[in-house]
């Protein structure tokens, strides 16, 4: 139980005492110091209701909390209640922390993150960048308190864009033995220039799609051919930006082939299925187009293919009951809001997953230049994420050669890593996931501000402060030393890392995790600069160091759930 959740059930009780049923003390983090460490809003909306005055109010329920002891309490203003927890409370809560495990949700659950899932036989693009890190986050967070997240990366490996493919490297009899993935890329955008411009091409890719999708097994073996290689190719993205994905993550939509016919049956059985210009679709009252028209979902086309919505229903339909996934998270752009909207209410009314099981859609927004348009190459190519991350890596190092010049060859190698991939990251989770943010290498890479650099400055300043003391920390200290209000202050910001993280799994926005930590830092340099330790006599310096190993620990636990590494010495 963290701190808030201490306070609300203290508050809660002293309202009912005070005469107020149903009580929700609604606490929340002071915004102030002259407001107290927390306060309590909800008297005022309770005395709304009771038609009581709301200063009077609040006054019984301070009056109603047992002695002080934690915590002393105020109310100000027409009746909000100023919480200010006691300097003992702290140090006795430090303690208490240091020994404790990681948190533990009450129920953990089986839940599904569909992220990342870029489509095969191209390169990973800019555009992949904010799925596959804000999934990323997602999953270790979950895991951290508890939960048991299934990494589902749905990678497109089935669509129309391979009917193209095939049939052009079909119709050019170009060897694939030894192409890598820049030639399969080139031979893609040859062959959906033709798609879009030579109808009878276009006919013959639809053909070659249903064809795959038929099990033919020359198709199905050129095809596994340039799937290797785009799986390989991922992997190595994932591994240069510290992405926990493997191939064993991989859910293709592949996988879902031999499950779409006997699916369209089970639809068709219930009584869903309607004939639409030749095409099997489900109508929904719920989904309307223009003029007030029913919006079709399909789920075959005209020619016998598979739409996406149809690979999409068997994957929900397998993760509930293959996987079984309590909850299953979808991180994918906003843009496929109502495709995904369809593909849950078809699910849903076909009982293909139940009510107890909770779907949620994370949208998030574009990645943008400077000038506001989308992040392409001067000739209006995607720009390539392996790039961007040895772009990221090479300008960190030449920052970090401009600020020290005795790191090796190999120490500057290592830390450019950490710190250029962890500045690329952080920027993506530092904004609000829902907008779209532009891609400024400048202010990433800052060692100012909210920034992974300035993160990372901050813990090695830490670790450095306690190789320089000649003291030891072994075991935790028995009473920590928190006179001074900057103690105090990082004392309770390292305590609060519970409730930002029950804050971020509210609604996965991960600004939440790096404001926090932001937070952290400013107020370890506080501390740094007001509270001296190394020439603090013992007793006071074992308790500083202490609070500064705690808040190193609390960094780094804190990026490490960001997907962001750490350094020693920078």
């Amino acid at each position: 139980m963290n701190i808030r959740q201490s306070l609300e059930q203290q508050l809660a009780l002293a309202m009912t005492q005070a005469g107020i049923d149903q009580p929700s003390p609604m606490i929340r983090q002071s915004q102030r110091a002259a407001f107290g460490h927390y306060q309590a809003n909800g008297v005022m909306s309770a005395a709304k209701r009771l038609q009581k005055n709301p200063r009077a109010l609040a006054e019984s329920v301070v009056a109603a909390l047992p002695e002080p002891s934690e915590f002393t309490a105020e109310v100000a203003g027409p009746g909000f209640i100023n919480i200010t927890l006691t300097g003992s409370y702290l140090a006795h809560a430090l303690s208490k922390q240091l020994l404790a495990t990681k948190p533990t949700v009450e129920k953990p659950e089986r839940i599904v993150v569909d992220y990342s899932s870029p489509n095969l036989a191209k390169e990973m693009h800019i555009g992949h960048l904010r799925s596959t890190v804000i999934g990323d986050t997602v999953v270790r967070v979950l895991e951290h308190v508890g939960h048991t997240p299934i990494r589902a990366n749905h990678v497109g490996d089935w669509g129309a864009q391979f009917g193209s493919l095939l049939a052009y490297l079909d119709e050019a009899e170009a060897s694939t033995e030894s192409a890598q993935l820049s030639d399969l890329e080139a031979f893609y955008q040859v062959a959906s220039k033709r798609f879009r411009e030579d109808t009878a091409f276009a006919e013959k890719a639809r053909a070659y799609v249903v064809r795959l999708q038929a099990g033919d097994p020359e198709l199905k073996a050129l095809w596994q051919t340039f799937i290797n290689t785009s799986m390989d190719h991922g992997q190595r993205v994932y591994d240069q930006l510290n992405i926990t994905l493997t191939r064993d993550h991989a859910m293709p939509e592949s996988q879902y082939n031999d499950d779409l016919q006997p699916l369209v049956a089970d639809l068709t059985e219930l009584g869903l299925i309607e004939k639409s210009d030749g095409a099997l679709c489900v109508f929904l009252d719920e989904f309307k187009g223009k003029n007030d028209q029913p919006l079709p979902a399909m789920v075959q086309k005209t020619d016998g293919g598979f739409p996406y919505l149809a690979t999409d229903l068997a994957a929900l339909r397998y993760r509930h009951h293959t996987l079984k996934a309590n909850r299953i998270l979808y991180v994918v752009g906003a843009s496929q809001q109502l495709h995904l909207k369809q593909v849950i209410a078809v699910a849903r009314a076909a009982a293909f997953i139940p009510d107890n099981v909770m779907t949620q859609h994370l949208p998030f927004g574009l990645v943008l230049k400077e000038d506001g348009k989308p992040f392409k190459t001067r000739d209006g190519a995607d720009v390539k994420l392996i790039d961007v991350a040895l772009e990221a890596v090479d300008r960190a190092k030449n920052l970090l050669a401009a600020r020290s010049q005795d790191l090796s060859e190999q120490d500057s190698q290592r830390i450019a890593e950490v710190v250029g991939i962890g500045a690329i990251k952080y920027a993506e989770l530092q904004k609000n996931r829902t907008t779209d943010y532009i891609f400024d290498w400048e202010t990433m890479l800052a060692f100012e501000g909210n920034t992974a650099p300035y993160l990372l400055y901050a813990y090695t300043r830490i670790q450095s402060l306690i190789r320089k003391s000649s003291l030891t920390i072994t075991d935790p200290p028995t009473n920590f030393d928190l006179s001074a209000p900057q103690e105090r202050a990082l004392a309770l910001k390292n305590l609060q890392m519970s409730e930002a993280l029950d804050t971020y799994l509210d609604d996965y926005q991960a600004n939440v995790l790096c404001n926090y930590l932001y937070e952290l830092a400013g107020l370890f340099m506080s501390f740094y600069e007001h509270c001296p330790v190394l020439s603090a006599p013992d007793a006071v310096q074992i308790s500083r160091l202490q609070l500064a190993q705690m808040t190193a620990n609390t960094l780094k636990t804190g990026l490490e759930l960001l997907g962001i590494e750490t350094v020693e010495r920078m």
